[in-house]
């Protein structure tokens, strides 16, 4: 077996490049933490005499501990139900340490950490693996258990799936474009905490007379919808757990959404963002105004 002090120092040389893959997989600085030592304690009980890539091996090892992690976190989440606040918690993996989680977070984006939130493990770990630390597909395949071609897949539905239709625009369009898909994908499943995070503090939400006049209030469970409803709070509560069919579209150019009934658009969302912070959001039902926006999906 290889000398013990040998593998420790150059597992702790590779700790920061761990370091990373572990927090953009996992989203939480304090689970990157805890995924390190657990992958350590596997590490340091194995006989690396016969590996000949001691660094891939090593980002085979924390990859794998990593993606038990993400599965632990599903299974955790589907057993609790849609209303329970632990699902808030589940999703969102905070850790213990806040500061060290907003530095975290600040440096992903919110938008793209709530996005990577939504994927399947597998998907999230080829994504992150290949796309942000180069691991080839053949690596990649023995961590999840796929073939290299399979490999390839999961990691073209999750860039399609977090890029979506961005792809080729200007960098703030595909910021934009992220942070409303993000916004959906919390709203669809009931983060009201990822949904707060990527509202503007003074957020407003205003519908227009032929959403009011299609059962908005009913459906969006707000008595206040015509009038319009402002601040963060209000406007997350109101689209939590809601806009379960919206798609993500560009309207005129911008990032938005749709829902569409029989082949037909019948509300577009149009989002205002501002300092990567979503201002304000209306909902538009009336056909004119719909008719006379560029869609494009």
């Amino acid at each position: 077996m290889a000398d013990a002090a040998w593998l420790a120092e150059r597992f702790e040389a590779a700790r920061p490049r761990l370091q990373r893959i572990a927090q953009r997989i996992l989203g939480s600085a304090a689970e990157s933490d805890d995924a390190l030592q657990e992958s350590w304690l596997r590490i340091s009980c194995t006989d690396v005499a016969s590996v000949a890539n001691l660094d891939g091996w090593l980002t085979t090892v924390v990859a794998r501990v990593c993606l038990d992690a993400l599965k632990w976190r599903e299974s955790r989440r589907e057993e609790l139900t849609p209303d329970d606040p632990r699902r808030d918690t589940v999703a969102s993996a905070p850790g213990e340490r806040p500061e060290e989680e907003a530095i975290l977070a600040d440096s992903i984006g919110v938008a793209l950490l709530i996005l990577l939130d939504a994927l399947p493990p597998a998907e999230r770990v080829a994504f992150v693996l290949h796309d942000t630390f180069d691991v080839p597909f053949d690596d990649i395949a023995a961590i999840v258990g796929r073939t290299p071609e399979a490999a390839r897949q999961l990691a073209s539905r999750a860039r399609r799936r977090v890029r979506g239709a961005s792809a080729g625009r200007d960098a703030v369009t595909q910021r934009h474009d992220e942070l409303v898909r993000a916004f959906l994908a919390a709203s669809r499943a009931g983060n009201f905490s990822a949904l707060l995070a990527l509202l503007d503090p003074g957020a407003t939400l205003r519908v227009d007379s032929a959403v009011v006049a299609m059962g908005g209030a009913a459906y969006w469970q707000n008595d206040h919808l015509q009038a319009g409803i402002e601040g963060a709070d209000a406007v997350a509560r109101t689209f939590s757990s809601r806009a379960r069919a919206a798609q993500p579209v560009f309207i005129d150019g911008k990032p938005g959404a749709v829902w569409m009934h029989e082949g037909e658009v019948r509300v577009a969302f149009r989002f205002e963002i501002t300092d990567d912070r979503i201002t304000a959001i209306d909902l538009i039902a009336d056909r004119a105004a719909i008719e006379q926006s560029i869609i494009e999906r």
